[in-house]
């Protein structure tokens, strides 16, 4: 059985998507290294990119993306308590 998959982040919010390949980078290069360090954990996912990053995220390697707000919309924060 294995417990861990993979690994995720969340950067930063950048008005440009750009800003936040680094961020994806480092993710995806320290899978890579904790694959070659320990190579019986095999950590295959890679959870990074939201609506507005997802492009970048992809590109840099995410195997999983969050994109609620491109499919609902955004949150209205004005009905919280």
């Amino acid at each position: 059985m294995r417990l861990l998959r993979g690994l995720m982040t969340v950067p930063p919010f950048f008005d440009d998507p750009e800003d936040a390949r680094p961020y994806f980078r480092q993710l995806r290069e320290l899978r890579d290294s904790l694959n070659a360090v320990h190579p019986h954990t095999r950590l295959t996912e890679l959870s990074m990119g939201m609506s507005h990053d997802f492009a970048v995220a992809i590109e840099e390697g995410s195997t999983c993306v969050r994109i609620g707000t491109a499919i609902f919309g955004a949150r209205d924060y004005s009905r919280t308590h």
